[in-house]
Order: C-alpha cells, then structure tokens, then sequence
C-alpha cells in the first residue's frame, strides 16, 4: 500500500496564502496526496503565524503545519501552538518553549486528513499515523537550538509506535548540514526535506544504501526521500520573498529600508513523496513548481 504526502515551501506573506488557496485544489486534483503539509512561518506578512491565518490555510486544505526560526515571531500563536494537533514548533529548542516537538497526524484511506489523534510526547488511541518533526539547524542561524542530529535521535527513541512513518523538516541555513542530516537518518525515516532558504533545489532523490569512506556499498539500509530545499510557496520575483528594490538598495549602501513583502510571480513549491506503508521507505519523490493565476480570485474580484 502507497501512501502520498506533499511538503510545501516556507508560505510567504498574502501572496503565499492566496496561492495556496488557489493551487491547493489543484494538488489535491493532480497529485490525489494523502496529506499536505507546509511551513506556515513566514505566512504573517512575512514574518511569524498568527491563529487568524492559521485557521484560513486549514480551510484552504494544509492538513498540518510546521515552524522554523520565527516561531514566536507573533506572540498570539503560542495558544495555538499548546492546544491544536496539527502544528508544531522546532524540536531542539529549549525544554520550556511553548508548543509540541512532534506531531502525528492521520491520514484517511480515501484522502484528505482524518483529525490528529497525537500530540508531542502524548498517547496514540488512533493507530499508526505520519510522524513529522522539525529541527533547527545550528550554522549561520540566529536562533539558539539543541543539537539537531541528538535531538531527532532522542526523538525516534520516544515515539509509541514501532518502526512508523517519520518525516523530518531541517529549517537550516547550511546545505551541507540538510544533507548531513538526510544521510544520518537514510533509512530510518521515511523522508528528509529542507526549508527556510526559499531557493528550491535539484537534488530530491531516494538516498541509497550508505557508503562508506572508501565506496563500499551497504551501510545503510537506504530508502529515504531527501531534497535540500523544497523552495518557497509566495512571490517569486523577489529577493526570497522581499521587495528586491528595498534588498538591493540596503545591500548596496547599508542604509535600513523596510523589507516588504512582495508581490509578483507567486508560486507554490514543494514536493510529492511516495511511502510504501509496509516497507516505510520513500518510493519516489518529485518537485512541485506551480504558478498562481494572478488574474483570478483570492487574488482578483470576479
């Protein structure tokens, strides 16, 4: 038996969301998932959630949600984050952040999301479900974070069901420390996708058996979907969702300039992943790139 999940991009601002509105009919129709995922963090004007925008990107169709580095960013997501079950914060932060470290969440057999019966460190009455966790990485990030490599492990050790299907999110600056994290876990987790650079990448693929230093083939049982970035769900013709105008004329004479989200060319990125729900290997993955009508609603009248 398959199971399929798409992982959208870091959803940017109004363009993000009104895209997501618009093309999540389309997924649904084209790709027929299972389950949708996205990262909400920079959903609020560019920067944070709030629950007002969390609720309308739950009715537009995102079964779960996962945060990065801005988190908190808007203090009036933190009920959110301690009483709803399909959203969470990054798991290596420290032990009194609000919000859970996991979360589970169930898909129906027909499509579509049945309610999460599991949140961080909780019971599961429901059965088997999808697994997803976040972790920050550590270079070139601002926010302070626990060892994301320990943290996962520690966190694969607590989970109540045997041997389940696990997605990892690593919402890290550093390619080197996605792809780190991708070989760690290949063959232990269904799937590895990166975020929070909003720039997609061209290396999603099954990792293979592991090798060793010298070739050898056969180290690790393989069988791990990974992509380094999944890119951005919101105004492509911009400096990662920014107005360029403003990022270039601070980048060019260090003066402060508001950086304002922007407005052309949105988008929706991410993936489509295959899981054989026996096995809990990736089976295929592939790049979602969609462009928005601007011409129609939510983003025209009529």
């Amino acid at each position: 038996m398959s199971l399929r999940i798409v992982f959208l991009g870091d959803i940017v601002g109004g363009p993000g969301c009104k895209a997501v509105s618009q093309l999540a009919p389309v997924i649904r129709e084209r790709w027929e998932p299972d389950l949708v995922i996205a990262n909400a963090e920079n959903a609020a004007n560019g920067t944070g959630l709030t629950p007002e925008i969390y609720k309308k990107l739950c009715s537009r169709g995102i079964d779960a949600f996962t945060l990065g580095d801005h988190v908190y960013k808007k203090k009036q997501i933190v009920q959110t984050l301690q009483t709803e079950p399909n959203i969470i914060r990054p798991a290596n932060l420290s032990g009194g952040a609000s919000g859970k470290r996991w979360m589970c969440v169930k898909p129906k057999s027909e499509g579509g999301l049945e309610k999460p019966a599991v949140t961080g460190g909780h019971e599961n009455p429901g059965g088997p479900g999808v697994y997803v966790l976040t972790v920050l990485g550590r270079i070139f990030m601002n926010m302070p974070a626990n060892d994301p490599f320990a943290t996962v492990d520690g966190i694969l050790d607590e989970l109540p069901e045997r041997d389940p299907i696990v997605i990892v999110e690593v919402h890290a600056e550093a390619t080197s420390e996605k792809i780190a994290m991708g070989w760690h876990l290949n063959g232990r987790v269904s799937a590895v996708v990166g975020t929070h650079t909003h720039t997609p990448t061209a290396d999603a693929r099954i990792l293979p058996a592991q090798v060793d230093g010298t070739g050898t083939p056969g180290v690790g049982p393989g069988g791990t979907a990974y992509i380094s970035d999944l890119g951005m769900t919101g105004p492509h013709d911009s400096v990662l969702g920014r107005r360029a105008d403003r990022v270039v004329a601070h980048m060019t004479t260090n003066m402060p300039f508001p950086f304002d989200v922007a407005e052309g060319n949105p988008r929706v990125q991410g993936v489509v992943i295959d899981i054989d729900t026996g096995s809990k290997k990736a089976t295929a993955i592939e790049r979602i790139d969609l462009a928005a009508d601007v011409t129609k609603p939510p983003f025209a009248n009529g």
